[in-house]
């Protein structure tokens, strides 16, 4: 069961990592504009290697960016609690929420960049930080349902003895 939760401790920590990477750089997004290479993230727009911050403020971008930084908060507050109770139930539901959160987040974006950005860019996609924030969604999710009590019903953890659903077999007793 340590071992599993310990896993969740991991997953969470990478999960944790990604999401800041995801968060803070400029490659949510490329596409070519006037013949040059670009890219955005949340907080910049990069055209011809030289970056600007966005300007206007689009309700897509503001609630990308509070679920962002909500989940990181969220996986950081998760991984104190897992790290000062290894034991804890609250760890798990920190570390849930913050793979929800960011769920939401990058929900939100794709919705409307596959909306907006398909119609006025013909030649436009995804890059690396999108694709980061996706796997650290993942990894926040694993790493509460790892840290969740689900191993309990794991049939690793049922032949643990020092396991709550432990108990002994007629083999065991042998």
């Amino acid at each position: 069961m340590y071992t599993l939760m310990g896993g969740g401790l991991l997953c969470a920590v990478s999960g944790l990592v990604l999401l800041i990477v995801a968060t803070a750089t400029d490659f949510w997004m490329q596409y070519r504009y006037s013949e040059n290479l670009s890219s955005q993230g949340l907080w910049r727009f990069c055209v011809s290697g030289k970056c600007h911050p966005h300007t206007i403020s689009i309700a897509f971008w503001d609630a990308t960016r509070a679920f962002m930084l909500l989940s990181i908060l969220s996986c950081f507050a998760g991984i104190i609690l897992g790290l000062t109770a290894f034991s804890s139930n609250a760890r798990a539901s920190r570390t849930c929420s913050a793979g929800l959160l960011a769920l939401l987040g990058l929900s939100v974006y794709t919705g409307v960049t596959v909306n907006f950005f398909s119609k006025r860019y013909a030649n436009w996609r995804f890059s690396w930080s999108y694709i980061l924030g996706w796997i650290a969604v993942i990894l926040t999710l694993s790493a509460g349902i790892c840290s969740w009590g689900i191993p309990s019903c794991s049939p690793l953890c049922v032949q643990a003895p020092g396991c709550p659903a432990w108990h002994p077999s007629p083999l065991s007793m042998l």
